[in-house]
């Protein structure tokens, strides 16, 4: 990531260009609102302009990651003051642009609302060492903050090995427990590592609650057994990248009422972005692309793909409060 790039507080996508030269690309049009079902808004410089941005192109849901081993819990408390500069962030980009109520904008109109913004939390594989049984302790009580919908991202990496594979594969297990008994959907990273995971989750049952592979970026023969286990699978920029056909068939042959989009922000910035620091509003060029491969080539066809892929992440990511939310705390 080039942590140098500038910042620009409008809500405009642009490609780095040769010599310091920034050109604007124009957004593609989305006929529907848009879910970003992973993001980590704490690793990004300005989250608060993000979700403003987001708001500009229609991206209407997001699931940001905790992990406390890595960051802590403070994206809970720093969400609200996030959300509130979002509002004003936004509300200045639309005046800047003339086209906000009360400004002389040739096509002035009310300003578009804020995404609805939920939590994954959990210890990614990386950090699995740091699982002790007190962190376990202190995630299980903050999964019952009614803004957490899944427990996640969790799973196994064995390209990086940054925690042993036998301590990955604890940690793995311990998080599905967790999973388990909160009632939520867990949030998968899986990196040359999809065997076991599987067969972990086949020896520890597949929450009830469903399981998001995220991040997919493999073949059609790898999606077809998590389809067939009945697991969503989530897509972000390397579908758009142009040596990963292979990834474009595994998405032609996952059920759409299963399909998801996301960003893993601010990481796997989507063609033609690639090369820039990734928002969760650069999710609107995935869902374009999704769109493509899978043959939605009208208005009509887009919206409604839109829509289910829409209605997909709030089935799963956005619902009511579990059981375990509702009782009191034990801490």
């Amino acid at each position: 990531m080039d942590n140098d790039e500038p910042i620009f507080y409008d809500g405009k996508f642009r490609q780095k260009r040769k010599h310091g030269v920034w050109r604007e690309v124009e957004a593609p049009v989305i006929e529907g609102p848009v879910a970003d079902t992973h993001a980590h808004l704490q690793m990004l410089r300005d989250p608060a302009l993000e979700l403003a941005r987001c708001a500009m192109h229609g991206v209407a849901f997001v699931e940001t990651i905790v992990d406390p081993a890595d960051d802590g819990f403070g994206a809970f408390e720093a969400l609200p003051g996030w959300l509130m500069e979002a509002s004003a962030d936004l509300r200045a980009m639309m005046a800047a642009e003339g086209t906000a109520e009360g400004t002389g904008g040739k096509e002035r109109r009310a300003l578009p609302p804020l995404p609805a913004v939920r939590i994954a939390a959990g210890v990614h594989p990386h950090n699995a060492k740091d699982l002790t049984d007190d962190l376990v302790a202190a995630l299980g009580e903050r999964l019952r903050d009614r803004r957490v919908s899944a427990v996640g991202e969790i799973g196994l990496d064995y390209h990086y090995d940054l925690s042993p594979r036998p301590v990955q594969c604890e940690a793995f297990r311990a998080q599905i427990r967790l999973a388990k008994a909160a009632g939520l959907p867990v949030v998968l990273h899986m990196r040359e590592a999809h065997d076991d995971g599987f067969a972990i989750l086949a020896e520890e049952g597949f929450p009830e609650a469903g399981t998001l592979l995220h991040c997919f970026n493999l073949d059609g023969a790898e999606a077809s057994r998590w389809v067939e286990a009945g697991c969503y699978i989530a897509f972000g920029g390397p579908l758009t990248f142009k040596r990963a056909e292979e990834v474009r068939e595994a998405a032609r042959i996952v059920p759409v009422d299963r399909l998801l989009t996301e960003t893993d922000a601010p990481y796997m910035t989507p063609e033609p972005l690639r090369g820039t620091l990734c928002g969760p509003a650069h999710v609107v060029w995935t869902a374009a692309v999704l769109c493509e491969v899978l043959g939605a080539d009208t208005p009509e066809a887009r919206a409604t793909l839109l829509a289910q892929l829409y209605a997909n992440a709030e089935a799963l990511l956005d619902r009511a409060p579990t059981p375990w939310q509702k009782e009191p705390s034990h801490a």
